[in-house]
């Protein structure tokens, strides 16, 4: 009968590869004896877990020669298994957010969302190069699609038949629930990468069921419409 710690790669639980790499990173360099030892399991589950690892390029195999018997293998992170786990900015991010909120002065709050808004548009901005309008707001969608968000273009949506970009699920859940002034910086972002105008017309905060964010040139008779634009 195959032993618990024998199970298929494909049913390793993942907080086994975890373990791997904390130890990876306490001990720099450890052979597959020695990790056995330490994780009290079968050299063949290290070695299912080390194979996974470096399939995923966060572990590295290095040849060590000994005085008798044939070379070991020696494993220690790359570089990539050095930098994981060190990528969770949402306190971060919730701390600085709460200090631009103590900021008293609506102009240098206004701002600093501004700056935020041109800092995140820089972050998508070399890959938004498509012409038009309709065409650049698709491909942010594709790539916020790409981290997760679920949004949707519709090419010509309203009464005024404009491109509309409606997020499904909003990037900043936390943040946004704080204040509504990362919708702001939000809609700043997409203004700056689609090239034109862009509102947005409607938001969960105010009770809606999705983000509607209308890239054109307003009229108007919309000019007023508007939610969830302030950074107060």
């Amino acid at each position: 009968m195959r032993q618990p710690s024998e199970q298929p790669a494909s049913l390793e639980p993942r907080s086994g590869d975890a373990a791997v790499v904390d130890l990876l990173r306490l001990r720099d360099t450890l052979g597959i004896g020695e990790l056995a030892e330490a994780l009290g399991v079968t050299a063949t589950a290290v070695r299912q877990r080390l194979e996974r690892l470096m399939r995923a390029g966060l572990v590295e195999r290095s040849t060590v020669s000994k005085p008798r018997g044939r070379p070991a293998h020696a494993y220690r992170l790359t570089e990539a298994g050095r930098r994981l786990g060190g990528d969770n900015f949402r306190d971060l991010a919730l701390a600085l957010w709460r200090e631009i909120r103590s900021v008293r002065d609506p102009a240098i709050r206004s701002g600093l969302i501004s700056r935020i808004g041109s800092a995140l548009a820089e972050t998508y901005r070399p890959q938004v190069t498509a012409a038009g309008v309709s065409a650049r707001l698709e491909r942010v969608a594709e790539l916020l699609r790409g981290r997760d968000i679920c949004c949707t273009v519709d090419a010509s949506a309203g009464n005024e038949h404009l491109p509309v970009l409606t997020s499904h699920a909003c990037p900043y859940p936390d943040l946004a629930e704080l204040d509504r002034g990362i919708c702001a910086a939000e809609r700043l972002m997409l203004q700056e990468l689609v090239g034109t105008d862009v509102r947005l017309a409607e938001c969960r905060l105010d009770g809606g069921s999705v983000c509607r964010f209308v890239a054109g040139e307003r009229d108007q008779a919309t000019a007023g419409a508007d939610t969830c634009t302030s950074g107060g």
